[in-house]
């Protein structure tokens, strides 16, 4: 079975909160993209004593056993009887960049199995399942545009209501700590909510709709804060760090023209 594990960015986040559990709340909208990877397992023919995965594309340098498919697959197999994989895992969302590569490959896996399997586990039992591997991850059991709040988990779906609208998302290769993000965010509780500032038009939310990592990320590394510059120069509507970085996207109404510097740095450009 192949699947192909969608990226996404964000638009707004807000740390609103350190949690007794030492996680924070945030408040986001999680948008689906068309970055994805492409995840495909089999049941071996010969008789095996281990998951075996392979990964191509990027180099994640994550260890097999530290990677989030497979501890997906362990966690299933916990309560299921489901046989050895042999996993074949192509990367193409870079890790460490904010879009959740590696909690929408661990989401799908857990709804390919539950289907290939025929193991009957309900969408709310699969999103705590994810819950444990990520927090965003629950996201992922159905990718659709969701506003999160708590840890990330908690959705509510809204409409789609950037469709045709162009996207470009930049990543400068930089790996960006999620951990140290929090460490050095500063929870307060916004104003307005996400769900009231995406009801106006996008070319209003420059001034209405932060991240608030954005301010750490910059300090650090100078360079991210220069993409977004670099996107409202050559005409976003939009435009904003993803996650704890270090991706920058920007939104915009036409085909735009990248600055030539940047377009290496380009891992996917279309339409939302």
């Amino acid at each position: 079975m192949i699947t192909f594990p969608k990226a996404k960015i964000n638009i707004g986040l807000r740390v609103t909160g350190k949690r007794s559990d030492g996680f924070h709340d945030i408040e986001t909208l999680f948008y689906p993209v068309g970055l994805c990877d492409a995840l495909e397992f089999v049941v071996p023919t010969v008789k095996v004593d281990e998951d075996e995965l392979t990964v191509t594309g990027i180099d994640i340098r994550t260890r097999h056993d530290k990677n989030l498919v497979i501890r997906a697959v362990r966690k299933l197999r916990e309560k299921y009887h489901i046989p050895f994989l042999r996993i074949h895992l192509h990367k193409v969302i870079p890790s460490g960049a904010g879009l959740g590569g590696g909690s929408s490959d661990a989401a799908c896996i857990i709804r390919s199995i539950n289907r290939c399997f025929d193991l009957s586990i309900s969408e709310e039992e699969m999103r705590r399942y994810a819950l444990e591997l990520g927090s965003d991850c629950p996201f992922f059991i159905d990718p659709v545009p969701s506003i999160a709040t708590g840890r990330g988990e908690e959705l509510i779906p809204v409409t789609p209501f950037l469709k045709g609208l162009n996207l470009v998302m930049i990543n400068p290769g930089i790996h960006i700590s999620t951990r140290d993000a929090y460490m050095n965010s500063t929870p307060s509780v916004p104003g307005n909510s996400i769900k009231q500032l995406i009801t106006g038009d996008p070319a209003d939310w420059k001034k209405k709709i932060k991240n608030d990592f954005e301010d750490y990320v910059f300090k650090l590394y100078p360079q991210i804060r220069e993409i977004k510059k670099s996107l409202y120069l050559a005409g976003a509507v939009y435009s904003s760090m993803s996650g704890s970085g270090s991706t920058v996207y920007g939104i915009f109404d036409h085909k735009p023209e990248i600055e030539e510097k940047l377009k290496e740095y380009v891992i996917w450009e279309g339409l939302l």
